[in-house]
């Protein structure tokens, strides 16, 4: 079967979808496509009224649009075929994944004010890289002992692009002192 078949028939999957399946994607999805549109209107108002941002500063919203795209596909497949072979450790170590870097940006955005939580913004997005390889390593068996398919995989390397883009370029900016950010707040 071609990619794009593959690719159809895995986001076909969604008509499979619960209520409940549709609430726990939707808020998921909807959390990191926030953080992307919100990083990208922080930017382009910044920028709009004269404040100077790094250029790697961009690539936080981007890298929160592919990790946005990646994990729309891949929760579909969460959420349908591969939800019983989830439900054991792997729903775990997804929980532990999300908890650490849903902290980590929030721990990174208080940083500007306060130096104090750097570190455990720092922890928080190591565990969170971590727990996403401890993931891979769960797609991986499932991919080589039974036959998971092509598209899950690939959400995982968009997954694993986007979110480590993200993070770096935002690391980047708080190690440079968060330029732009003072004149855009003073702006709002």
């Amino acid at each position: 079967m071609s990619f794009p078949s593959e690719l159809a028939q895995y986001v076909g999957r969604i008509r499979l979808f619960t209520g409940r399946d549709w609430a726990a994607y939707l808020a998921w999805v909807a959390t990191v496509a926030g953080l992307c549109i919100s990083t990208s209107v922080f930017i382009a108002l910044g920028a709009r009224h004269g404040a100077v941002f790094p250029p790697e500063a961009i690539l936080v919203p981007i890298g929160a649009g592919i990790f946005t795209v990646a994990i729309a596909i891949d929760t579909i497949g969460h959420r349908t075929i591969y939800k019983a072979a989830i439900a054991g450790g792997e729903a775990l170590v997804h929980a532990i994944t999300i908890g650490c870097g849903v902290a980590s940006v929030v721990l990174l955005v208080l940083a500007y004010d306060n130096s104090v939580v750097v570190i455990p913004a720092a922890v928080l997005t190591g565990l969170s890289i971590l727990y996403s390889l401890v993931d891979e390593a769960f797609h991986w068996r499932r991919y080589v002992s039974q036959g998971a398919d092509r598209v899950e995989m690939w959400s995982h390397v968009g997954i694993l692009v986007g979110h480590t883009t993200m993070m770096g370029a935002w690391w980047w900016c708080y190690a440079l002192g968060y330029p732009g950010v003072h004149d855009t707040l003073a702006r709002m």
